[in-house]
C-alpha cells in the first residue's frame, strides 16, 4: 500500500502526517482482519481520518468506508491515496471521502442541487449508510481540551442513532509544560478520560441517568506489529470505546 503525506507539518495540516497513534490503529486493523470475520462485510466510519491509511486497510474486509476529515488540503491528499491503492482495493467495496467539520451538527447538510454539491459533500443515501455503521476508527485526535470536548460531542450524536457502534480509539499522549497548571501536562488526556467510565460504573447507573461511553484500553502489547519501521514507544494507547444511552 503506498500513502502520499508529509514528514512534517503545521498543527492546521497535522492529517497530512502519519502518526504513531495511526500506525497501531492500523495494526490493529491488520490482526482483526487476520485473526476473526468481525470487520468483514461491515459499514465503517473514520473520524479525522488524515492520510486514510487505517480506513483503507480496512476496507480490504469492509462492505463501505467512509474517511472523514476537515480541510481541502486534507482531504485532497486522503483522496489522493485512496486513488493511489485502487488497484488493491476490492472493487466491490465503496470507500468514499467526506469532509466533517465536529463543530457543526450532525448530520451534515445535504443539497439536493447536484450543480451546488461540493466535491467531499454529503448524501442523503451515504447519511442513510453511515446509520448502519458498526465500526467507528479515530486516531491522534487527542491533542487538546477544546478538540476532544467537540470529538464527543459528534461521538454522542452518531453513536446514538442506527445501529450500535464502538469505536476504537489511538492516541500518543504528548507531554508540554502548561502554565496554567504550571507543571509537565499531556494535553487533552485527562480530559479524555474524564468522558469515559468503565462498565462497571456504567451498569451501576441509577434510573433516569444521562448517557455515557464505556472505555476499555486494550493492552497493544497484545497486538502484532505488522506496520514496520516505527517505534510505539510507551505513549500510545489503544480504547475500544461504546456508547450507553443511559436507563429510562
Amino acid at each position: 500500500m503506498k500513502i502520499q503525506h508529509n514528514i512534517t507539518s503545521p498543527i492546521p495540516s497535522v492529517g497530512l502526517q502519519v502518526w504513531n497513534a495511526e500506525l497501531i490503529l492500523s495494526d490493529f486493523v491488520l490482526h482483526k482482519m487476520c485473526t476473526s470475520m468481525e470487520f468483514h462485510g461491515i459499514v465503517s466510519l473514520e473520524l479525522g481520518a488524515g492520510t486514510g491509511l487505517a480506513g483503507m486497510l480496512l476496507a480490504h474486509a469492509a462492505k463501505t468506508v467512509f474517511l472523514t476529515d476537515h480541510g481541502d488540503q486534507i482531504l485532497e491528499n486522503c483522496l489522493k491515496n485512496v486513488q493511489l491503492n485502487s488497484g488493491v482495493l476490492n472493487h466491490q467495496k465503496v470507500v468514499y471521502v467526506r469532509e466533517l467539520d465536529w463543530t457543526h451538527p450532525w448530520p451534515p447538510k445535504v443539497s439536493s442541487d447536484l450543480a451546488t454539491q461540493e466535491r467531499f459533500s454529503w448524501s442523503s443515501s451515504e447519511l442513510e449508510e453511515v446509520q448502519k455503521a458498526s465500526l467507528l476508527l479515530a486516531a491522534d485526535v487527542i491533542y487538546s481540551d477544546d478538540l476532544t470536548d467537540v470529538l464527543f460531542g459528534i461521538l454522542e450524536r452518531i453513536m446514538s442513532q442506527g445501529s450500535e457502534k464502538v469505536l476504537y480509539l489511538a492516541l500518543e499522549k504528548r507531554y508540554n509544560f502548561s502554565l496554567d497548571d504550571l507543571d509537565v501536562v499531556a494535553n487533552g488526556y485527562l480530559n479524555f478520560r474524564s468522558y469515559l467510565k468503565d462498565d462497571s460504573e456504567c451498569e451501576g447507573l441509577e434510573l433516569g441517568s444521562l448517557p455515557c461511553f464505556m472505555g476499555k484500553c486494550i493492552d497493544v502489547a497484545e497486538i502484532p506489529q505488522y506496520v514496520g519501521g516505527y517505534d510505539r514507544g510507551d505513549d500510545v494507547e489503544l480504547w475500544e470505546i461504546r456508547y450507553s444511552k443511559g436507563k429510562l
